[in-house]
């Protein structure tokens, strides 16, 4: 019989009746483990949960938080290899990425354990004489953290250590596709120290218990990860609120490459920023901007290095990519190559593989020949899969890039500093790589993107206060008793 695991409301572990098997994507005979999705009615209790331990757990010393945190992020960081195996598991990633990403993980929490006790509040003196002026910070409240399957357990790390380092609540609803690292995160967390309620889990069909999450009066703020679409609804739900909202709803990241471009270091950031997590990242290198200077030896570079890519089991020894997440996934990677077909585009790649399990596997995909209007290059596909454009200049290159309406990283190969500075100042996006991938950031700065990638302030780093709390200013008058 395979693992069982349940939602987790004011302590307490709750059984949920609409039954969920989690599958291994390298290998579908594999039941990673099962659940029980949860109804609106539980989720609504989840809430009551977080909203009575809020007053005490808002009350708590800046040490004691750091403590619970730093706790955690120790276990996180020891288990990382047992952790990683799971992670590859249900959701697909190599065991390098898998273990790397529990690392990350790990080091949020340590981070934000640390950030906790930094100084955060003002004190001045006012215009008047006299008067003096304080500016602190304070929890929002009740938090709903929404994730998706792409980084089960570094997402959710990085919006719940925030959130409960400064004194706030959590409801937290992962992906459906990925409730074990999930589970062990919230576990990890409760017995580091915290009490009943200020961490609540939530499984269950985002259709069934999201609207209660994201509607409930008792929440004071949502930050998610996902789709367009379903970030818009939140925010248009909220809007009339006044609510704090957070989004990030994922991106379509140029990689341009040019002229003096080092053609070895323009090879590795397309191939691991586009194919690395199977490309299923939502800062993955999209699409390629070429100049026509070095096009057709950049192509013929990437397919030799494509040509010794292995693919195969996320666990399994020596595999560059795992599988694609599910069904529905590996069903919107093979759409939009046969829309790039159709719109003229040569696709190198992209074929279903039989590798002896049933899985969802797919060779890496590049498309040739497209232009900044094709379908390929307007939307997200979320699979590893990039699409080439090519280009006179340099000048042609970054319009092209910024024609993107998803800009949350793009990056530029050169050699020349003037480019290379020319190009972070020019570009649209909320992160610029020089002559490294799109895809990969460090978790004590500022992450977002502009346009239709991101609403609400940043996350992660010292910019992650700005949304998990709010500004409080208070004046004193002269010859107030101070006890």
């Amino acid at each position: 019989m395979s693992r069982q695991i349940t939602s987790v409301v004011g302590g307490s572990a709750v059984e949920g009746g609409d039954a969920h098997a989690d599958l291994n994507p390298s290998d579908l005979g594999d039941v990673v483990l099962e659940y029980g999705g949860v109804d609106a009615a539980t989720a609504r209790t989840a809430i009551e949960a977080a909203a009575a331990a809020f007053p005490a757990w808002s009350r708590t010393t800046p040490w004691e938080r750091s403590t619970v945190l730093d706790r955690a992020g120790t276990e996180v960081l020891a288990r990382a290899d047992e952790l990683g195996d799971l992670l590859a598991r249900e959701e697909g990633k190599t065991l390098p990425e898998a273990r790397g990403e529990v690392v990350r993980a790990g080091q949020i929490l340590k981070y934000f354990a640390g950030n906790v006790l930094a100084p955060h509040g003002h004190l001045l003196d006012s215009v008047r004489a006299g008067v003096e002026v304080s500016v602190t910070r304070e929890p929002i409240g009740v938090v709903s953290v929404i994730t998706p399957w792409n980084f089960p357990i570094a997402i959710p790390a990085w919006k719940i250590a925030p959130a409960l380092a400064h004194g706030n609540t959590v409801v937290f609803k992962p992906a459906e596709l990925v409730p074990g690292s999930a589970w062990e995160l919230v576990d990890i967390l409760n017995r580091a120290g915290l009490p009943a309620g200020a961490l609540n889990l939530v499984l269950g069909r985002g259709s069934v218990v999201g609207p209660m999450l994201t509607t409930d009066p008792l929440i004071n703020g949502v930050t998610f990860t996902g789709s367009v679409g379903t970030g818009r609804g939140i925010l248009d739900a909220h809007a009339p609120l006044g609510r704090k909202v957070q989004l990030e709803l994922g991106g379509k990241n140029p990689l341009v490459v040019v002229d003096d471009a080092d053609l070895a270091v323009a090879v590795e950031c397309l191939v691991q920023g586009g194919f690395g997590s199977t490309g299923q990242r939502c800062t993955a290198s999209s699409f390629a901007v070429v100049t026509d200077a070095v096009h057709d030896r950049l192509v013929e570079a990437v397919r030799e290095r494509l040509s010794r890519w292995t693919v195969g089991d996320a666990r399994g020894a020596g595999v560059d990519m795992g599988p694609v997440v599910d069904p529905s996934q590996l069903e919107v990677d093979l759409r939009y190559l046969e829309v790039a077909r159709a719109e003229g585009g040569e696709v190198l790649g992209g074929e279903l593989l039989d590798l002896g399990t049933k899985g969802h596997y797919l060779s890496p995909a590049l498309v040739l020949g497209t232009s900044s209007t094709d379908t390929i290059n307007r939307e997200e596909v979320f699979g590893p899969v990039v699409s080439v454009i090519r280009v006179s200049d340099y000048d042609e290159a970054l319009a092209t890039a910024n024609s993107s309406t998803m800009n949350l990283s793009a990056g530029i190969v050169t050699t020349d500093l003037a480019t290379a500075s020319h190009f972070r100042r020019s570009s649209k996006a909320g992160m610029v790589m020089v002559n490294l991938p799109t895809a990969g950031v460090d978790f004590h700065v500022p992450f977002g993107g502009r346009g239709d990638s991101s609403h609400g302030p940043r996350e992660q780093g010292f910019a992650a206060i700005d949304f998990f709390t709010t500004s409080k200013t208070a004046y004193t008058a002269p010859g107030t008793p101070t006890s």
